[in-house]
């Protein structure tokens, strides 16, 4: 390989990741402000982490974009709100950290009273300028806006948006057009070649999920008309991929998309997964942080494949195209793109051996005006997931032997060689994972006008803090959005509410006041919400909802596999109209299978139903219009000591845990199996002040434990000696029909069926939450 100056190539335009589509960075506002800064640092910081170079930023509509809905700045005609929602903050935050970033925004949805509920009308122009105003008042400079995500365009709209950004000072503002996927990803690039206004008004041209959906992401695609543009073409969104299992696609990704596409950014989705778990994607991005009152987060191992990039590189620089390919010209033994300075001060080749099965020896030369000298190494090693502490480290430095530079590559790695300084990749740690304890309360009058309430992640519609009515002084949270939004999303219940809490919680009352300021309206409280189908298509839980009328029920939502709500009523009547401008009290209490709902302190209904045993606690309302809240309340019922020995036998098969083998040395692996009643298949639950358990096993006294506390999902528990740390405590919580999850203290993930397997001998692994069966468990108590 001889990376020469002179070689041509295109310019690198900088690789990001996503905050938007939807609510995937709500969590982590709240976080403590150490932990916030330091997962900050880890995503902007120059030299220290993933440091993002384009943060692209949802411009929010008040309406589900995937894990949430994110807050518009004008939830009515002509309200400005331009300190609603906390991608302000995070862009101020990037900012600071990072001056050179560049900042896209871009809608997924938008509120309802937009061009009637049509997208592309100059309404949605006029919103967008409006919130190219808040980001001048935040003293924030975007540097591109995006059309309608992975909509169907109206080339015109496009051009109108180009002729107002012009006319409204916002010249310098570049236009990212299509952000579509599958067959239509470079449908924009065609249309601009055929259509001169078109073209004169989209700068970029981007296209999404360019090498493949959630894939291995090993070969990258764009169309001849997208090569030949003369213009950027950019892998606009990409990933959707796991923290840790998606390393290795996204390193792929990164060389090849410019090798097989031309693509010229890359912009990964989502940022963090700062979601709660009952949610889809609740694992995806650079960094884990779903624990806002501990301060628990995990920087993922995507973080470090991409910082093999952006730390040793800069947008603006450019790619050496004599000095990328695939080594010895085979995609499986893995590929290498560099880069250069414009002034050749500089440059960086990143190599990725992923798919490599063996060492391999690159001889490099440099040329054309490029710096030689001492070269430096850096490398992250994917080839052992959990056996290694993820983080990207510095190797042996390279010096030349007759002008030529000598680098064995491992296999399963990314190495970056440069001639660039300054790295000092972060080593910080989190604390460890915590329950969130019950009693919890809130009045919601602290806050500042525009704010969600602490731990709170709006799912639809928009719940914020203003000025109470009804005779109440200060704030409360008010639900602000009063139009069906334009969705993004295609669920067929599309009510606003907002959700906050743990899974694990399972006995316990949530109350709160609410008022109706609006005749037709109703309210509700929402308790033991556990899984919501992927973009908000149904969802497991209990609600309690009254009307103006006086009409209430006890409702029980659920979805199916095609994402669908399905609502059932438990129980409803009728108490005295509250009418509006009034406050009344909702509360709903759980207790093993009775649920109680109370009106202003009074029983309404008592019904029986063991559907869902544990979850979250949540507010909503039954459509579109303004509802009060206010004092939330949640406190714990009795809660059950399940200490004693038991067969842990999964819902999916019928099949108990146990140690294979009848084994009781260190490192036998735990798998399913028919149901024998020996000893290795008895497990001794023992609960510690933390509300964690362990898990031993009766035969040998050895602890269920993960290996080597790793953070990879798939990964097979093992026995091991007892050391009570996090990779032996578990959190043990009633789910659906009577049964239990059990999750991981040190990562939050499930104990599961590997590939929801019935066969005897199928490993029991660690997998993110799903609320599927092969992660639910019965336990049969022994003594």
């Amino acid at each position: 390989m001889t990376v020469d100056g002179t070689s041509s190539g295109r310019t690198f335009d900088g690789v990001g990741a996503i905050s938007g589509g939807g609510g995937n960075t709500r969590l982590l506002y709240d976080y403590p402000a150490t932990q916030r800064d330091q997962v900050l640092d880890y995503l902007f910081k120059p030299g220290y982490g993933a440091n993002l170079q384009i943060l692209k930023v949802e411009i929010g509509g008040d309406t589900n974009s995937t894990n949430g809905a994110e807050a518009s700045h004008q939830h009515t005609r002509g309200t400005v709100n331009c300190d609603a929602g906390y991608q302000w903050w995070l862009m101020e935050q990037a900012k600071a950290r990072n001056p050179g970033i560049k900042i896209l925004g871009m809608p997924w949805g938008a509120p309802g009273w937009i061009g009637n509920g049509t997208f592309h009308s100059q309404d949605m122009i006029d919103y967008y300028v409006s919130w190219l105003n808040c980001a001048k008042q935040h003293n924030l400079t975007v540097d591109y806006l995006g059309g309608w995500n992975e909509k169907d365009y109206v080339a015109s709209w496009y051009v109108s948006l180009k002729s107002a950004l012009r006319a409204n000072g916002y010249s310098s503002v570049k236009l990212v057009g299509g952000d579509n996927w599958g067959d239509n990803a470079w449908k924009i690039a065609t249309d601009m070649k055929n259509n001169n206004a078109l073209y004169d008004a989209v700068d970029i041209a981007g296209g999404h999920y360019t090498c493949g959906g959630i894939s291995a992401m090993t070969t990258c695609s764009s169309t001849s008309d997208a090569q030949t543009l003369g213009k950027p073409i950019w892998a606009s969104e990409n990933g959707s991929q796991d923290a840790e299992t998606g390393a290795a696609p996204v390193a792929r990704a990164l060389n090849r998309g410019y090798l097989d596409a031309k693509t010229t950014a890359y912009i990964n989705w989502p940022i963090v997964a700062s979601i709660y778990q009952n949610l889809d994607f609740e694992t995806v991005g650079l960094v884990n942080a779903n624990q806002p009152w501990s301060g628990n987060y995990r920087v993922g191992r995507t973080a470090w494949v991409i910082a093999q990039t952006t730390q040793f590189t800069s947008p603006g620089w450019k790619y050496l195209d004599t000095a990328g390919g695939y080594l010895a010209g085979n995609r499986v033994n893995g590929s290498y793109v560099s880069y250069a300075a414009p002034d050749k001060s500089a440059w960086s080749t990143v190599l990725e051996t992923t798919q490599a099965t063996e060492a391999q020896t690159v001889n490099l030369k440099v040329a054309g005006g490029l710096p030689g000298g001492t070269l430096r190494v850096w490398s992250t090693d994917l080839s052992q997931p959990g056996k290694d502490t993820p983080s990207m480290v510095r190797g042996a430095d390279l010096t030349a032997t007759n002008g030529t530079y000598t680098l064995t590559l491992q296999p399963g790695r990314v190495y970056t060689v440069t001639t660039t300084s300054g790295q000092l990749p972060g080593t910080v740690t989190s604390p460890q994972r915590s329950q969130l304890a019950l009693p919890y309360s809130d009045t919601f009058a602290g806050y500042s006008a525009g704010r969600e309430a602490k731990y709170f992640a709006t799912m639809n519609g928009a719940f914020e803090s203003a000025s109470c009515a009804g005779g109440r002084t200060g704030q409360c949270l008010r639900q602000m959005a009063q139009v069906q939004p334009i969705k993004w999303t295609h669920e067929n219940s599309t009510q606003p509410y907002t959700i906050m809490g743990e899974l694990g919680w399972s006995n316990y009352t949530v109350s709160s006041d609410v008022l109706l300021e609006k005749s037709g309206s109703a309210a509700e409280i929402l308790g033991r919400v556990g899984t919501q189908g992927r973009n908000n298509g149904g969802l497991n839980a209990y609600h309690l909802r009254l009307s103006d009328t006086g009409a209430w029920s006890v409702l029980k939502t659920s979805w199916t596999t095609n994402n669908t709500w399905i609502w059932t009523t438990l129980a409803s009547g009728t108490v005295s109209a509250p009418g509006t401008n009034t406050w009344h009290k909702l509360s709903l209490g759980f207790q093993g299978s009775t649920i109680t709902a109370k009106i202003d302190g009074n029983t309404v209904g008592t019904v029986t139903d063991n559907s869902f045993g544990g979850g979250l606690a949540g507010l909503g309302t039954a459509g579109y219009y303004p509802v009060q809240y206010s004092n939330l309340s949640i406190t714990p019922g009795t809660i059950p000591d399940l200490s004693g020995t038991y067969k842990i036998v999964s819902v999916r098969s019928s099949k108990a845990l146990d140690a294979s083998g009848g084994g009781t040395a260190n490192g036998t692996p735990i798998i399913q199996w028919t149901d024998t009643g020996s000893t290795n298949q008895q497990w001794r639950l023992a609960r510690n002040s933390a509300g964690y358990y362990s898990i031993t096993g009766v035969a040998g006294n050895k602890a269920l434990d993960i290996p080597f506390a790793t953070t990879s999902p798939n990964t097979q528990f093992q026995l091991w000696t007892p050391t009570g740390q996090p990779n032996q405590q578990w959190q043990i919580a009633p789910a659906d029909n009577g049964n239990f999850t059990i999750e991981s203290r040190l990562n939050a993930y499930n104990v599961a069926i590997d590939a929801n397997s019935t066969a005897d001998g199928a490993g029991i692994v660690q997998w993110p939450t799903t609320g599927a069966t092969n992660q639910q468990w019965k336990l049969v108590k022994i003594n």
